[in-house]
C-alpha cells in the first residue's frame, strides 16, 4: 500500500506581490512527492486558516517577502490555536533576517527558511519533523 503523501499548503499572506519563490518551492515539494496547494497572492490569515481546514493539510508554509513575517506569524499562530489546527506544522520562508529566527521559533514556527535555502533542506526538514502525516 502506498504511503499517504504529505499535504502542504503554500500561502502568500498580506499585500506582498512576490510569489516566484513560493511557486518554485511548491514545485520542489511536488517533485519530492508531496501534495501541494498554492493559495495565490494576497490571502488574509483567515483565508489561510479556512483553506488549511478545508484541505486538511499536514503543513502550512507561509511565504513572506514584505518584512511583516513576525506579526503575520504571530497572528497566524493565534488564529490556528483558536481554530484547533495548531497541531499542523508551520514553516515560513522569504526575506527573514537571522535575528528574527529565534522569535519566530518562540511563536511556534517549526522551520524558518530564508531566501536561498536549498530546496532539499526544506524537503528534508518537513519529512524529518512531521509527526502526524
Amino acid at each position: 500500500m502506498k504511503a499517504k503523501a504529505i499535504k502542504v499548503l503554500i500561502a502568500k499572506p498580506g499585500l506582498d506581490g512576490h510569489d516566484r519563490g513560493a511557486k518554485v518551492v511548491a514545485h520542489a515539494l511536488m517533485e519530492a512527492g508531496m501534495e501541494v496547494i498554492y493559495t495565490g497572492l494576497h490571502k488574509t490569515v483567515d483565508d489561510i486558516i479556512r483553506i488549511a481546514l478545508q484541505e486538511d493539510v499536514d503543513v502550512v508554509g507561509l511565504s513572506i517577502m514584505s518584512g511583516a513575517h513576525v506579526p503575520i506569524a504571530r497572528k497566524y499562530m493565534q488564529k490556528a490555536r483558536d481554530a484547533g489546527i495548531d497541531d499542523k506544522m508551520v514553516v515560513i520562508g522569504g526575506v527573514i533576517p537571522a535575528k528574527d529566527i529565534p522569535q519566530l521559533k518562540k511563536i511556534g514556527i517549526s522551520g524558518v527558511f530564508p531566501g536561498g535555502t536549498p530546496f532539499l533542506d526544506i524537503v528534508r526538514f518537513i519529512r524529518d519533523n512531521l509527526t502526524h502525516a
